[in-house]
């Protein structure tokens, strides 16, 4: 009879963690007009933005350390600056800061929530355009428009939830196998982030007055790179450069077909 006790205790408790966290989770929706989704998103905007900027130096330690280059920190701020302020970007609280980072190997782009967004010289120094240079950072803006970062934190806080939950119902290896089925939701879910930071960056890209064929290229050139090694770091949890370009070069035939066909 103990024993039994135990383990209706266990289950009891173990459900009550987990409502607790699909309530958290539910009662965090919210609708995002520049995406037009509702989503579940675990942080206030402050919250998002206070996150981005207190990861800056450990982004620093993984990617480097800002470059001495003025004139090239000067042109990188030159087009992000107007890629904001010419897009829907400029109509949002988030606090905008470009960074070219000093790593010659590293072949990387990433944006911090909140506004922090840096680009390795690795990454530059395979671009042939200023419209390539565009086409990333007007990716790395819609990761924060459409805060994929925040969204992470949600089903992150959730996941947890439902695998301590589960711990304390159940055991160790029942929790196991519910972490590697939210790995790979989570798998799928970052892709379609991508593929939404590229078809958004398109239109910001056009609003700013540059060429989205540069997004195209940039996939072009990237998938050029790999040359039957690892894939560029930029690339590396990415869904296929090669349907990249293809979903790239249709949003640009009907949505901007002024621009069409992409001469790549």
């Amino acid at each position: 009879m103990p024993n039994r006790s135990g383990a209706t205790g266990r289950l009891l408790v173990g459900l009550a963690i987990a409502a607790f966290a699909i309530f958290s989770f539910l009662a965090s929706r919210e609708y995002n007009p520049v995406v037009g989704e509702t989503q579940y998103i675990g942080l206030t905007q402050e919250q998002e933005i206070a996150l981005g900027y207190n990861s800056i130096p450990q982004m620093l330690e993984e990617m480097g350390q800002p470059a001495n280059d003025p004139q090239l920190q000067t042109f990188l701020d030159q087009i992000g600056n107007e890629l904001v302020s010419q897009s829907i970007a400029a109509d949002t609280p988030w606090e905008w800061q470009f960074t070219v980072l000093q790593n010659d190997d590293l072949v990387n782009a990433f944006a911090l929530p909140g506004g922090p967004t840096f680009i390795t010289t690795a990454m530059l120094n395979e671009m042939t355009n200023e419209n390539q240079v565009a086409a990333v950072m007007a990716h790395e803006i819609v990761h924060v428009l459409a805060r994929h970062g925040a969204q992470r934190v949600a089903q992150q806080q959730l996941t947890e939830g439902l695998l301590q939950g589960v711990a304390i119902a159940t055991n160790p290896e029942t929790a196991q196998g519910a972490a590697t089925i939210a790995q790979l939701v989570g798998i799928r879910y970052s892709r379609e982030d991508e593929s939404q930071s590229d078809s958004i960056g398109v239109d910001i890209m056009v609003d700013a007055g540059y060429d989205p064929c540069g997004m195209a290229e940039l996939m072009q050139i990237l998938e050029a790179q790999q040359g039957g090694q690892a894939p560029p770091e930029f690339l590396s949890t990415h869904p296929s450069p090669g349907s990249r370009i293809q979903a790239i070069l249709q949003k640009i035939e009907a949505d901007y077909p002024e621009y069409a066909p992409c001469d790549l």
